[in-house]
């Protein structure tokens, strides 16, 4: 059985490698066919497509060709190009735009199919465990479809019921990405640079995250809970209740929102409610997810926010969301108080601190570009209360001066834009600038906070107090290993000869110091005492120790004005 197994899996496989080969050739992408197999054993995989729909492709550009295969190819593939369009530092512009508009709506699966999965992840019956299940899903998508319910306690509750073997063929269709991206870069030398494995790998650690229902639930208790600490006045974000009870790896359920879509203009002026006041909360809780909680919302399209009737915004779909180290929290501030006033060398420094401290190879160049983007962005009128137009455009200079920023920077521009082109439908005056710059102060304000100074301060002098407890022990260790043999350190140095007389000097001026500081203070003593003998009532040892002091400080002196040009 084993081995039958096995050949069935193998058969999958080369089933999905020939599809994708078909899906590819139907776009017009033989060259890469080309490359995956010599292309003269794949000859009948040309003739399966019929010739209208290759016309048909050819009306399409290359990255419209490259969305549309994602999206026949499937959910995997979908997941890939959706989560490939957070990473602009690696893939074109214009790929990025075609890959966000990446539709995932298929057909919902049948009634009984769903009751299934959910009585078998909850072990009891729909009619036991609900008052009421509708039959009919309100959202469908690739990996899962929503239902409404209501529970006998007479709370509704949105149920997202995950679709049966669906992880099984993401992890299929994983297998073959491996094998896809391991021909490609031994194929194309070029696509090296893209770490094609490295990408699939991270994909795969993503959608696992996704797959797995309980990782969502922690996203939306985890926000859900930041909401409910944040007891400040300008708190208008809301997410819904997760039920534990009736949640698995698979099932999903949460509190059942209702609430006007954002992007229904026209049914919100109905409603009585000022679309300016909702952009203006909008921003604001957007701006408080970053910068106060640093965990946000990484998709904040129109279908994810709702309007409630106390005016606050409900967020929805937590399966892709965003979080921020407070030290990268820090410099995100600075970085954008810093093009604010237009100081070129602090932006430098923040772009220098995001990518670890990087060493920058020509820094001539960067300050130049980094000059560029300051005054053009002061003095551009369109744009101007668009902040990830700034990001986007500090994108393009980070990337072509090699700096590894974290992913979380690209996640935080690309969340940016989709806000912003919300926001802009409500209130297109509206100054976000004004909006984000307390919450900017605030979180650089952070950093000179005293009872975080004296922590840090306090943290420091037990870190000190532990390594010299720890060092005498250290030291004996190290030196027993070197006594023992078992150590050996060859080291061949060019040059070193400068290195070790420069040593012997330092040291030879701080014994001096030592001697020099010890002369003082007991010479002092021996005058202040008057310790005979003395001379017109001053200690003659002491006067002695004061003149050797003074020749010992001119040596000292004329030791350092030699610097490294004295013979030896």
């Amino acid at each position: 059985m084993d081995i039958f197994s096995k050949i069935g899996r193998k058969y999958k496989s080369v089933t999905r490698y020939n599809q994708i080969l078909r899906v590819l050739v139907k776009y017009g992408f033989e060259d890469l066919v080309q490359y995956l197999k010599e292309k003269k054993q794949f000859t009948f995989v040309q003739k399966l497509i019929p010739k209208a729909s290759r016309k048909h492709a050819a009306l399409h550009t290359r990255w419209e060709k490259m969305r549309l295969v994602c999206e026949e190819l499937g959910p995997t593939f979908i997941k890939f190009g959706q989560i490939l369009s957070n990473r602009p530092d690696l893939i074109p512009l214009d790929l990025t735009i075609e890959l966000e508009k990446l539709q995932d709506n298929v057909p919902p699966m049948p009634e009984e199919i769903a009751k299934e999965v959910v009585e078998f992840e909850l072990n009891d019956k729909v009619d036991n465990l609900f008052a009421w299940f509708d039959p009919k899903s309100f959202a469908s998508a690739s990996i899962a479809q929503v239902h409404k319910v209501t529970l006998h306690s007479g709370k509704r509750i949105a149920l997202k019921i995950q679709r049966p073997g669906v992880k099984e063929i993401i992890s299929e269709d994983i297998k073959v990405m491996y094998t896809i991206a391991d021909i490609l870069e031994k194929r194309i030398p070029s696509i090296k640079s893209f770490d094609l494995f490295g990408l699939v790998k991270n994909f795969e650690e993503s959608i696992k995250k996704e797959l797995d229902f309980i990782n969502e639930s922690i996203n939306v208790q985890r926000f859900y809970n930041n909401i409910m600490q944040d007891e400040g006045s300008d708190q208008f974000a809301y997410a819904p209740k997760v039920y534990q009870d009736f949640t698995t790896g698979k099932i999903l359920a949460l509190e059942f929102i209702s609430g006007i879509k954002i992007d229904r203009v026209k049914k919100i002026h109905e409603n009585g409610i000022d679309t300016k006041v909702i952009a203006k909360r909008l921003a604001i809780s957007y701006y408080k997810q970053i910068f106060e909680y640093g965990f946000f919302h990484a998709d904040p399209h129109p279908g994810n926010l709702l309007i409630l009737p106390n005016r606050h915004i409900c967020y929805l779909d937590f399966g892709m969301m965003g979080s921020i180290l407070p030290r990268d929290i820090e410099i995100f501030g600075k970085l954008f108080l810093a093009i604010t006033r237009r100081d070129v060398n602090k932006i430098i420094r923040a772009l220098q601190r995001l990518s670890n401290d990087m060493t920058i190879t020509n820094m001539r160049d960067l300050e130049f570009d980094i000059n560029e983007f300051v005054e053009k962005h002061y003095v551009r009128s369109v744009h101007r209360n668009e902040m990830s137009t700034v990001l986007l455009e500090l994108k393009d200079i980070i990337i072509a001066h090699g700096l590894k920023v974290p992913t979380h920077f690209f996640l935080f521009a690309r969340s940016l834009v989709t806000l912003e082109g919300v926001v802009q439908k409500l209130d297109p005056d509206l100054d976000q600038y004004a909006i984000v710059r307390p919450y900017l102060l605030k979180a650089v304000s952070k950093t000179f906070n005293p009872i975080k100074m004296g922590e840090k301060a306090v943290n420091s002098i037990y870190e000190l107090g532990n390594y010299m407890e720890e060092f005498p022990r250290d030291l004996k260790n190290a030196i027993r290993k070197i006594n023992s043999g078992k150590v050996k350190v060859d080291l061949t140095h060019k040059g070193i000869d400068p290195m070790v007389h420069t040593i012997r000097r330092v040291t030879k001026q701080l014994v001096s110091a030592f001697i020099m500081a010890a002369l003082i203070v007991g010479s002092s003593l021996f005058i202040i005492s008057e310790i005979p003998p003395l001379w017109k009532e001053f200690s003659v040892i002491g006067i002695a120790g004061l003149m050797i002091t003074i020749v010992l400080a001119i040596g000292m002196i004329r030791d350092i004005r030699k610097k490294d040009y004295d013979d030896w």
